[in-house]
């Protein structure tokens, strides 16, 4: 679990964070949401260690992040995994290379234990048979795989993906939600997402941090959106009319239209 406590963070005068304080439960998908501007970007990269805010706690489970020395810094960023948003694959590598670079570069492993950790990853993510080609060769839900692949070779405890569906058609983003909810569960690793997209949001959201004006203005799970009074978060989840036709129905089903 990680527990964010009373974080502040401030650029030039203008405070981004409002004395944010949520948890991240492991073994669930964990979303932030908000519109752009709300503080998301921000909390995520504290949460990482890239911005440090001026007041409050960032606990992985219970070693606080903000008081770390930088052994104790390294070592946890060990246990993390991360999945940008561009994939960040490199163009020059195989995919099996892209794979096991952060095994090279972190592990411990034998050249053989390393390309067998990376082969398991791929198959994992349904890639088996693709370690020899490069990531120009594939499409985007694969590039994705791919980095997917990448941030769990380490077997990372904490995983954060900022904006993985970005650039995905409807069909591919569903395949990875569904995948990155799998191996959550399967591996009992504390999820973080970064997303805009409401499909993931009413999808896989077991956790959901929404962020409004730098603000923690509301946490709760893809069910309790449906009925939640908080206008803001209604507006911003349910803001096209095919998800306010889906909010209708289902408040319908429930007897509470």
């Amino acid at each position: 679990m990680i527990k964010v406590e009373n974080i502040t963070k401030s650029f030039d005068g203008k405070t981004i964070l409002h004395d944010v304080s949520c948890e991240f439960q492991t073994g669930k998908t964990n979303l932030i949401i908000g519109q752009s501007g709300s503080g998301k970007t921000v909390l995520v990269k504290s949460i990482v260690g890239l911005v440090r805010p001026e007041t409050g706690r960032i606990l992985f489970d219970g070693r606080n992040l903000l008081t770390m020395n930088q052994k104790q810094t390294k070592d946890l960023r060990k246990e993390i995994g991360m999945l940008f948003q561009g994939s960040a694959l490199f163009d020059s590598e195989t995919v099996l290379g892209n794979v096991m670079f952060p095994l090279v570069m972190f592990s411990d492993m034998t050249p053989g234990e390393i390309r067998d950790r990376a082969l398991f990853c791929l198959e994992r993510v349904n890639l088996k048979g693709a370690d020899s080609k490069y990531p120009s060769e594939l499409s985007g839900g694969m590039q994705k795989r791919v980095a997917i692949a990448r941030a769990i070779a380490l077997n990372p405890k904490y995983l954060f993906c900022d904006e993985p569906n970005s650039g995905l058609d409807p069909r591919t983003s569903i395949l990875i939600d569904e995948l990155l909810s799998d191996i959550t569960h399967e591996y009992n690793i504390t999820t973080i997402i970064n997303t805009h997209d409401m499909n993931s949001v009413l999808g896989i959201g077991e956790n959901i941090v929404f962020l409004n004006k730098g603000h923690r203005d509301w946490v709760g799970n893809s069910e309790q959106i449906y009925t939640s009074d908080n206008k803001a978060l209604i507006d911003f989840v349910f803001a096209t009319d095919l998800f306010r036709k889906v909010r209708a129905y289902e408040l319908q089903k429930r007897g509470l239209s």
